[in-house]
This record gives C-alpha cells, structure tokens and sequence, in this order.
C-alpha cells in the first residue's frame, strides 16, 4: 500500500481537520460569517466540460448546468497503490441526467487527474453504431478488478421515465489500460417506456478478477420495482443476460442496491425496499445473499426499518436532494459487514442523522444502530462506508451545522468520521462550509431540490482515507467540482485511535430509541418516500420516482 509520505509529496502546511467555532457578533444582527477552517489539501479533478450546447439534439428540455460536475463515484486499483478513479456526472439537466459521464483517473494518490468521456451519450460521441445514442446518461459507478482492469457502468434513457416511446438502458464498458481508452458500450438491458432501469451498481470480485457483478432496479408501468441482476465470467469482456434476482410485488420496489463480496466468496446484496400500503408508504434496508457468485440467491433478511424524513433548507424549506433510500455498505477484513443509512429516529423525526449497524456473521443479525453524525440539532446526510485494509472504518458525509440564519445560503459541510467498531466515532472535517443553494436544482415534481448526488465517494490508500466529493465553487458558470483531499492529518493506525478513544471521556452512545411511528411521523416518512420513487400506492395516484 502507498505510504503516508508518498500522499504528502508536494504538499506542504497540512492542517488539521476539525474547526472551532466563534460566538455570533452580539452587538447586531448580522449572522456570523462560516468559521475559517485548515483543512487538508483538495484537489480538483474535473475539467472545463467538453460537450458543445446542443449536443443533447433530445426532447427532455429542462436547464442545462454547463461545467457542473455531481455525483461522483471513486475507486482504488487494486494493482496499483497510487492509482483512483473517479466518474461523475457531466453538465447536470434540472430535468434529470446528464449531457454524459466522466472517467477521471489519478496516478499519484488523487492529487492530479486526467479525464475522459466514454460515449455513454451523443455528447460524448454515442451514437447507434457504438451503443450510445442516448440523450442522457446518470448514476456513474466505477470498480477496478484485482488484475487492474477498470469497469465503469451508467444508465442512459431517451425521453421521461415510463413515457411513450422512451428508452432506458444500462450500459457497461471497461478499460484495459489504466483508464486512457474505454472500451465501445456493452448493453446490458435497453427497454422501452413500460420499463425504466436505475440506480446501478457495478462490484469487481476483489477475489476473482473473472467476476463483475451489476445490480439495478427495474420500474415498470404496472408498478413493480424488482431487482435486477447481470454478471460477467470473464472479466467483462463478455455479459450474461440480465434477469430479475427479487421481486418484493406490485406496488412495492428496491432502491439501492449494491453488492459487496466477503472473503469466502458470498456475495451480499443491500438495498432498501419500498412498500406502498394503504396506510402509507414504509421504507426498510434489506439484503439477499449469494454463495454461488450470484446464480441463485436468499430469501430476503431484514436489517432495519428506514425513517428518513428528508433534508431542507431550514430557513427556506427548499428541498436538498439526498441519500434518503440509497444505503451504503462496507466489508471488513475479517467477512464483518457495516451498514450506514439516513434516519430521523433518534429526533423523534425532527431531523435525519446517520446511522450505522454492523453485522459478524455474514449479514444474518445486526446490532442495534448507533447515531455516528455527530452535529448536533443539523440534518446530515448522504453517508459513504469504507473500510480501511487493516479494518478501520471511515465514513464521510454531509451536514449542516455550518449554516446561519441567512436565507440566501444554505451552508454545508463535509466530514470524515472513523471507527475501530463502528460504534464509537471520531470525525473531522474534510470541507469548509459552501453554499449548497448554488448547486444545480432538480425541476419542480421531481424531488426538487439542491442536487450534488444521491452517493459520493470514499476510498484509501495505506493509512490515508480519500474522500472524493462535489462541492459548490461560487461561480454561476462552473457551478460545481470534484474532489479529492486525502486526509492526512486524520491517519492514525487502528492502535492509536482505540489508544486515544480509551484515553479521552468517550462520548455517550445514545441506545436506539423505542421506535415510535406516529401518525405525523408517518406521515412525513411516507412523503418524503413518495418525492423519490415510482411506485404506486392503492389509495393514491401514481408516484413517480425522482429525476436520474
């Protein structure tokens, strides 16, 4: 693995990462400017768009963020310490999508980056003859196989969601040298506008370079949500057909889904499952499991019950487009497994935070969550697992405990919290505060709102968590970008932050509350439900899930 000095190259005065807040101004009205931060050098690794306005030639309409870059995905190559990647949505629709998707690739530990564009879409060069004749592609995920080969997966869709004559694929290519050239698009489904395709994931076997693992849901017109599932045997040079793995029924969905391998070869597949009933719509974290590299698969085992109320501006209302139904999930050496969601349990609904349960048998039991967001009275959200080599577990997300009372801003923050049990945390901060109300807006009726991605990324490299995260830049023309920020001042071996935790008065690990679902908790639980799906419930009109 790379070593600590190898990321600390050409860095100098590395701070730490955590702030200190000052009391507001008392002597006026005027809210507090962000607290001024040292943090650990970011680096960008996006680049001034290449697609040319008009590229789309599409029907959807909406407004088009040129240079925004959201929603990035990042992966270690396994064959190379010092090699990331990263895939992100270029130029982001208020509609949905975007004009394409990025490959960016780091040789020196995330601090400079090269990109490219495979033709998922006709700005980036797809046409009928390679596949990509698609007016938008979304949802990038990019995983490296133990021999070095990159795999990059996106849906991309022509027209709305489930209307006629719309089209919705998943496509899938790969790299044979080290992300310079991708190869022409696989197809691994293409539907029509009975059927829509999202949110993929795609898992290289970190034990088997043979295997690639893809999963996505599949939406249709008679309101089913289904699992689908598609594998590569060599490689991804080649793709079995793509077929459903569960089915929860009408009027339900998966969300989500993403599968991990444990050491013995099981594959576990997290996702979290929608049900439409007549007292309302409930959400709750499931997953299946494989022993056979995914040809046949478990009966579902339940993990928890979801209560997310969502994130908004709380001055304003406005929305932010969050990771409400998107869990995540990591692997520790040892075949243990960490989850991570948002829930509002612990506010008695007031407020989503991150909550985080693990599992030492396989994904058969868990414990008891524990909240690991630890701004206190904000909403946090957006919430990506990792797991070290030698078995710390980090995690990044965002939150609001930047932000002041001016409703011209809605300030956010980035953090990275770490664990040697993925019960007691320690975090510190990855990004100062910046405005989240100058991100990209999703359109009215589609969860509107403040949209840097449903998922972020989080990878390492020796000792050194990368976060890899969208933040706003304050400039209405590049509205926008990627980064990388290895954080260097967070190292500590899993010695010395147990040393430390037994050395500090530990923090009080608040038990789970009894679980009360009120009739207005359930309400706003199952209105935030309904902003993101597609789902239909008995008693009420079609839902529709939000824009890609």
């Amino acid at each position: 693995m790379a070593s600590v000095a190898g990321l600390l190259m050409g860095v100098c005065a590395c701070g730490g990462g955590s702030s200190n807040s000052s009391p507001p101004d008392q002597g006026n009205n005027t809210p507090p400017p962000p607290p001024q931060v040292v943090l650990d050098p970011q680096y960008t690794a996006t680049a001034a768009t290449p697609f040319v306005a008009g590229c789309e030639r599409g029907g959807l309409g909406g407004t088009n963020f040129a240079n925004a870059e959201v929603e990035p995905h990042f992966s270690a190559d396994p064959s190379n310490p010092q090699r990331f990647y990263g895939a992100w949505q270029q130029d982001r629709w208020s509609t949905g999508g975007a004009s394409g998707v990025a490959i960016g690739v780091s040789n020196d530990g995330g601090r400079s980056w090269s990109q490219r564009y495979p033709a998922f879409s006709r700005c980036a060069g797809g046409n009928a003859a390679n596949g990509g004749d698609y007016e938008r592609a979304s949802d990038p995920w990019v995983t490296v196989s133990a021999d070095g080969v990159a795999h990059a997966i996106v849906i991309a869709f022509n027209g709305a969601a489930l209307a006629p004559g719309s089209l919705s694929s998943v496509l899938v290519s790969r790299s044979l040298d080290a992300g310079n050239t991708w190869s022409t698009p696989t197809t691994l489904v293409r539907e029509g506008g009975d059927a829509f395709h999202d949110k993929q994931t795609m898992t290289a076997d970190p034990f088997d370079a043979r295997f690639v693992y893809a999963v996505w849901d599949r939406i249709s017109s008679a309101n089913t949500g289904p699992t689908w599932f598609a594998r590569s045997v060599d490689g991804g040079a080649s793709w079995e057909p793509a077929r459903p793995i569960f089915d929860p029924g009408v009027n339900r969905q998966t969300l989500g889904n993403i599968i991990v391998v444990l050491p013995n070869g099981t594959l576990v597949n997290v996702y979290s499952q929608i049900d439409a009933v007549n007292s309302g719509i409930n959400a709750y974290l499931d997953l299946i499991r494989s022993t056979d590299n995914g040809q046949t698969w478990s009966p579902p085992i339940r993990i928890n019950q979801q209560v997310s109320v969502g994130t908004v501006d709380p001055e304003t209302g406005v929305r932010v487009r969050d990771g409400s139904l998107v869990p995540s999930i990591a692997v520790k050496p040892d075949g243990g497994l960490v989850v991570a969601w948002q829930d509002s349990r612990f506010s008695q609904g007031a407020r989503d935070a991150i909550l985080v349960s693990h599992s030492d048998d396989g994904g058969f039991t868990w414990t008891a969550p524990v909240q690991a967001s630890a701004g206190p009275n904000v909403a946090a959200f957006l919430p990506v697992l990792h797991v070290r080599n030698d078995g710390m577990v980090g995690m990044t997300y965002y939150d609001l405990r930047g932000n002041t009372n001016d409703r011209n801003s809605l300030l956010a923050s980035v953090w990275l919290a770490r664990s040697t049990d993925a019960v007691t945390w320690r975090e510190s901060q990855v990004a100062a505060a910046f405005d989240l109300d100058t991100a990209p807006l999703a359109a009215a009726g589609n969860a509107s709102g403040y949209f840097v991605g449903d998922y972020h990324g989080l990878s390492s490299s020796g000792l050194v968590f990368i976060p890899f995260f969208a933040r706003t830049t304050a400039n209405a023309a590049n509205r926008t970008d990627i980064f990388a920020a290895p954080a260097i001042s967070a190292t500590q071996t899993v010695a010395a932050l147990a040393a430390e935790i037994r050395a500090q008065p530990e923090p009080k690990i608040e038990p789970e509350p009894a679980l009360h679902m009120t009739a207005e908790l359930s309400r706003r639980v199952s209105e935030n439900i309904a902003g993101v799906m597609k789902i239909k419930s008995p008693t009420r009109p079609p839902l529709r899930r939000r824009r890609v």
